[in-house]
């Protein structure tokens, strides 16, 4: 047992008033633990215990009793005794007509008797409900319209409900005007409940009034056992049933014709009430056009279920013969949507609805396997369609223009700047496998899950066949075998010599197929095959198709990558066209023209562009340098990238290009900017500037933009640059050797070879010469010519002077050397004058010695006869003489701290 607990309470009561068998709802506070707590319920002071309903110990829902006027409703549970109330309930009896049910007993003797005592029929008598149908109390005394102001808003109207020109406007104007709208929809509602209420026949009658019945029954039941106790010879309760029987007899009589007419109206509202119940059905053919032309098709697909669910094995001809129409509408119905569906392109999601709409109907077969097969056709046509068309297309130009397929890029007549066919083919390849395949996989996707076929309360109606599912995977390799075969003829052709002609065939023969897409469109084409191919891997493909698409993707990646490396070298070895021979000078890398800048733009222009759209990995791809044979390939390109600008340097230095007339004036070198360099007519330098031009900029390749080369493709990840950078630089330091060898005996040739003819002429003779004054002027000559080929490389570049200075001294050094050996006799006065030119060739370059230079001058001087050393004085001023004399000339052979040595001694 539950511990005690407060007494019921009932804080209120809906609805508040009502006739005997009343559906009210009670709520309040401690109205019982259970069911069984429950042990009294009055309302109204009558005990309606046996029709309560308890749901919870706040709420109770009952049936009022035969209770009269406003009284209190009282709750009584074991637990809390006997409760209380806040709110009472109003019972009042509804004046009952002659012909209508009732659950209490009716006192008839006012209405009966004045009719049978006056001879004629009395008013129609008007129950509760017709004083206020919408059971909404009066509004008091709030003025209301007068009759005479109604009529005159309503001629021809009443506010009489039981005449046929009755106007609700009239009735609720009189009665209502005061009330809200809120209000007036309760009583709305009232109004149909008690409608309701009257339609459902005796049966909801005697439920709704249960208690009284039994009360009935109990009554009847004790007044025949009290009867039969009185009776004992058992005469009066025979007399009693012929009683009755004639009493019911004559009531026969006198309401049969009111019986038999209100029996016909039954069975006229029975019959009504059926046409009403199956009007769905009558309905439904018009509701099915209406609908499909609105698109509500989940309401066509429901109204259709529930009408199979009801007529589909009805046996009346009148719903077989509806119902047939309504199956007709449906195939219909089914056909269209077998159209739609078949209808492409279209949406995943829109496919998804029709094909539910179609097993939801039990379309015959398989929908959604039948639209996975006319998709996977149909994404093949247009693939093979779009492949035809620019096909078509290209050649259409070809014939246009009149050129040869194999120069269709080339022609003359050919407009650089319109899309090439293929790329306008592989945008648009693409663009179409990336719109519609998703769709196609993600559609079998859903249709293995079973979601397809799969109802809102998470039963499957379809089981799936688990053995298309390998023909679904055909379907999903052979769609992307074509595609990546029908970008592999476009791009990659020989990539397909090993298949059947026929299949070949199919895909497609280019007739530009042997002539590259140049650079700047190839780059493009890439980007549309990995952006396409990293949408297709994010689908999880199985393995076949998966592989099919990345391979695609690499071997696209390697082929740019080759084609752009291959295209950078035939742009730097044509970089000999552009020099213009001007010569720009900076501290760090000393005179150069404008090609080492440009060969290093083009190589970093691309690489970065290589890197951005190559190299560079998106999630899921492999790396490009993973494969052995693409690192090697790779590797060879870029070292022949590098070493490609040694041949343009070569041809620039020693076969320069011919000038035409349309770029001679941009080739020319500026006069005003450079007034030692001397320009032909033909705007070509001489060999000697070409030459020191030339080494100057190997020099600045080898030394400053090969390592930053090497540097950035390191950084980029291409492998093995260390090994280019050094076959690089050994390429470029053979050029370098070569070319200052040639510049070497350039400039030195001429010095040495007039040497000795200067030094004889005037029939000079070492055996009777004169005493020595000076120098002589043929050493003098040799002297400024070194000082000239000193100030032509300290021009173009002061690293190389040293260089080409110590070369060029050792040339004339041997010289001097073998013509003093070669006198055979000298007089006094001419062991003076070799020996002073000898130590003024000695001392001038000092400087740019090298120890085979000192050697030669060692052997001259030691061919000499000694002197004495009088003569050595002589000689010895002589050379300050000389020295004081070409002091200026001498600057360039003297270092700074030897020239402040001298100074400060000539001081």
């Amino acid at each position: 047992m539950p511990a005690r607990s407060p007494p019921p309470l009932v804080t209120g009561v809906s609805p508040k008033e009502g006739p005997p068998g009343t559906r009210i709802t009670i709520r309040g506070e401690n109205l019982g633990y259970d069911i069984n707590d429950l042990i009294g319920l009055k309302i109204c002071g009558v005990d309606c215990l046996l029709s309560s309903e308890w749901k919870s110990p706040s709420k109770i829902i009952a049936r009022t009793g035969p209770g009269k006027g406003k009284g209190d409703v009282i709750v009584i549970t074991k637990s809390g005794g006997q409760g209380s109330c806040t709110v009472g309930f109003k019972g009042y009896f509804v004046q009952i007509g002659p012909l209508q049910e009732s659950a209490i007993w009716i006192d008839e003797s006012q209405s009966v008797m004045t009719t049978m005592r006056h001879g004629r029929p009395q008013s129609p008598i008007f129950s509760k409900d017709d004083e206020d149908p919408l059971g909404i109390s009066d509004e008091g005394s709030h003025a209301k319209f007068t009759e005479e102001e109604l009529a005159e808003i309503f001629p021809e109207s009443s506010g009489n409900m039981s005449l046929e020109n009755f106007s609700p406007s009239w009735f609720l104007l009189e009665n209502h005007h005061n009330t809200g709208f809120e209000d007036l929809k309760a009583g709305l509602a009232h109004m149909k409940r008690r409608a309701t209420q009257r339609s459902e026949g005796p049966i909801a009658f005697v439920k709704s009034n249960l208690s009284s019945t039994l009360d009935c029954l109990d009554s009847l039941e004790a007044m025949y056992e009290k009867y039969c106790c009185d009776d004992i010879r058992g005469q009066s309760i025979n007399s009693y049933a012929v009683l009755l029987m004639q009493a019911k007899s004559c009531a026969d009589g006198l309401f049969q014709e009111v019986l038999g007419r209100k029996d016909k109206a039954d069975s006229t509202r029975n019959a009504l009430s059926v046409l009403q119940r199956f009007r769905f059905l009558f309905y439904l053919p018009l509701n099915i056009e209406r609908n499909i032309q609105k698109g509500d098709y989940n309401l066509v697909i429901n109204d259709y279920v529930r009408a199979r669910s009801l007529f589909a094995d009805t046996q009346v001809q009148v719903f077989r013969k509806v119902y047939t129409e309504v199956e007709s509408r449906v195939n219909s119905f089914r056909e269209m949507l077998q159209n739609k569906l078949y209808e492409l392109p279209n949406t995943l999601e829109e496919q998804k609805k029709l094909i539910r709409y179609l097993n939801n109907l039990e379309c015959p077969g398989d929908p959604a396997w039948e639209c996975l097969i006319n998709q996977q056709k149909w994404l093949l046509n247009i693939l093979h369609k779009c492949k035809d068309q620019h096909i078509d297309e290209e050649m259409r130009c070809v014939q246009t223009e009149g050129e040869a397929p194999g120069n269709i890029l080339r022609s003359p007549g050919y407009n650089k700047f319109r899309t090439p066919q293929k790329v306008s083919f592989i945008e648009e390849l693409t663009e179409l496998v990336t719109d519609n395949f998703p769709d196609l996989w993600k559609l079998g996707q859903a249709f293995f899950s079973g979601s397809l076929f799969t109802k809102e309360s998470g039963e499957k109606t379809f089981k799936v066949d688990a053995a298309k599912h390998s023909k679904f995977k055909q379907m999903i390799t052979g769609i992307i075998a074509v595609f990546a075969n029908l970008v592999r003829a476009s791009f990659l052709p020989e990539s397909l010599e090993n298949i059947p002609s026929e299949e070949r065939a199919q895909y497609g023969v280019w007739h530009s197929s042997k002539q590259d897409i140049s650079g700047a469109w190839l780059p493009i084409c890439v980007r549309y095959i990995r952006n396409c191919v990293s949408s297709l891997t994010q689908l999880d493909l199985p393995g076949d198709s998966s592989s099919l698409v990345t391979d695609l993707a690499l071997d696209m990646r390697t082929n740019c990558m080759f084609t752009l490396l291959r295209q950078a070298i035939a742009d730097v070895q044509q970089l000999h066209t552009k020099e213009t021979w001007m010569v720009e000078t900076d501290d760090e890398s000393g005179g150069t023209t404008q090609l080492p800048a440009l060969f290093e733009n083009i190589v970093n222009e691309t690489i970065q562009h290589l890197h951005e759209v190559v190299v560079q990995n998106k999630a899921g791809e492999p790396e490009i340098f993973s494969q052995r044979i693409v690192q090697k390939d790779a590797t060879t390109l870029c070292t022949q990238l590098l070493q490609a600008f040694d041949p343009c340097l070569n041809c620039l230095a020693f076969t320069p290009p011919p000038v035409t007339n349309s770029n001679k004036r941009s080739n020319r070198p500026n006069r005003s900017s450079d007034p030692n360099v001397d320009v032909s007519e033909e705007g070509v330098l001489p060999l000697d500037k070409r030459l020191i031009i030339m080494l100057s900029n190997c020099n600045h390749t080898m030394e400053r933009v090969l390592p930053r080369l090497v540097e950035n493709l390191n950084k980029l990840g291409y492998v093995e640059m260390n090994r280019a950078l050094k076959t690089a630089e050994s390429t470029y330091q053979e050029l370098d050797d070569k070319l200052f060898e040639a510049y070497v005996e350039e400039k030195s040739n001429p010095i040495v070879g007039t040497m000795e003819q200067n030094m004889y002429s005037g029939k000079f003779d070492w055996k009777t010469c004169k005493k020595p004054y000076g120098v002589r002027n043929y050493l003098k000559e040799v002297i400024m010519q070194m000082i000239e080929v000193h100030a032509e490389v300290f021009a173009v570049s002061p690293a190389f002077v040293t260089r080409v200075t110590k070369n060029v001294i050792e040339a004339v050094a041997e010289e001097m050397s073998r013509l003093v050996e070669c006198i055979t006799e000298f007089s006094p006065n001419g062991v003076l004058q070799a020996r002073l030119e000898v130590l003024a060739l000695q001392q001038t370059v000092q400087l740019y010695q090298t120890p085979h230079a000192s050697e030669c001058f060692q052997e001259a001087l030691d061919a000499l006869p000694a002197i004495k050393q009088d003569d050595k004085r002589i000689v010895e001023e002589l050379l300050n003489k000389f020295k004081s004399q070409m002091k200026i000339q001498l600057m360039c052979f003297y270092s700074d701290s030897l020239l402040c040595d001298r100074n400060s001694s000539t001081a």
